[in-house]
């Protein structure tokens, strides 16, 4: 490869750069200070929005996106294994780090939360639309319906051991049933069998419709408040270990199983940007509701959206440039 070839890509790069920024930074980012200058302005009740999130606009989001969505075939189920496995490598991962730096279970568990369950909707979309614009949004339909599952099974379930009162045993598992998301889940997949019997009542299946569209903005405003409420610590020591596994361990995680697995070309590529998403606005939603560290939920969700745009610059520039030849595109 020439200096010339090198320069092309690297200008590339930067150019992918700051369309990433603009296109899809930047609305995050708007929709979540309106959100904080709202409630600057009103004092809005945040409890009151948290609600409406997890038992509304969630529940919604998730019947609407999965029961219409085309999870099948040998791809699907792919796509769907290596999803689990980057979010278990990375509570593993979670887990040796608070081992040596000796933290809590509760702290543990907050810190799985935020590493495992990570932001494959309003930012992996717009992502993938934009990097791929072919192939990207039908994988991350896959990733998106795996981590919907996996943010009201296995992230309500950290959700409540990342409080320092958190009941033992099956005592535990009882938020996961209290949810609605659940039964949405159980309801989108037995639509996808059988059909979907709301699609020709439209006074009701219109609603819905109209509820899940509104899911990103909605919680994105609801992450604004939240962050107007409860001021970010610095981001030191736990929090800075919680941001560094996530972004940085999520793709490396991602490289290896696309060697491992024998993933190639355009989707390895989408498979790898797409593990180096930040924390999902959910996890902060969930802390809160379970009365878990909302506030440090909170600061890894707003840092490692900012964070993030840098990373999957220098990991397009990297795949562009040829350095990982089995995920080049």
């Amino acid at each position: 490869m020439n200096d010339k070839t090198v320069n092309h890509a690297t200008l590339a790069a930067m150019q992918s750069f700051l369309l990433i920024f603009v296109d899809v930074c930047l609305p995050i980012l708007a929709l979540a200070g309106i959100g904080w200058g709202f409630d600057r302005l009103f004092n809005l009740d945040l409890r009151t929005l948290i609600k409406l999130n997890i038992y509304l606009f969630v529940p919604s989001f998730i019947l609407v996106r999965l029961s219409t969505s085309t999870l099948e075939g040998k791809l699907g189920a792919q796509i769907v294994t290596f999803t689990l496995l980057v979010i278990a490598s990375m509570g593993l991962i979670s887990w040796v780090v608070c081992r040596i730096r000796r933290e809590s279970p509760a702290e543990c568990a907050s810190m799985q939360l935020s590493t495992m369950i990570y932001n494959s909707g309003n930012w992996g979309i717009p992502l993938m639309t934009l990097a791929f614009p072919v192939m990207g949004p039908v994988v991350q339909v896959f990733v998106l319906a795996t981590m919907n599952l996996s943010s009201f099974s296995l992230g309500v379930f950290l959700a409540g051991k990342s409080r320092e009162d958190a009941p033992s045993g099956w005592r535990a598992l009882l938020p996961i049933f209290k949810l609605p998301s659940i039964y949405a889940i159980i309801a989108a997949l037995a639509f996808r069998t059988w059909g979907n019997p709301l699609d020709d009542v439209i006074f009701i299946w219109k609603p819905i419709n109209y509820i899940a569209d509104g899911l990103v903005a909605f919680a994105l405003i609801t992450l604004g408040v939240q962050l107007s409420k409860t001021q970010p610590p610095r981001p030191v020591g736990r929090l800075a270990w919680t941001l560094g596994v996530r972004l940085l361990g999520g793709p490396v995680i991602a490289i290896a199983l696309t060697w491992l697995f024998g993933i190639t070309g355009e989707l390895a590529a989408i498979l790898i940007v797409g593990a180096a998403a930040p924390t999902a606005v959910n996890t902060a939603l969930l802390a809160h509701e379970f009365n878990a560290d909302s506030r440090f939920a909170a600061a890894t969700v707003y840092y490692s959206t900012l964070m993030a745009a840098v990373i999957v610059a220098l990991l397009l520039a990297i795949l562009r440039m040829g350095v990982i030849p089995w995920a080049t595109f």
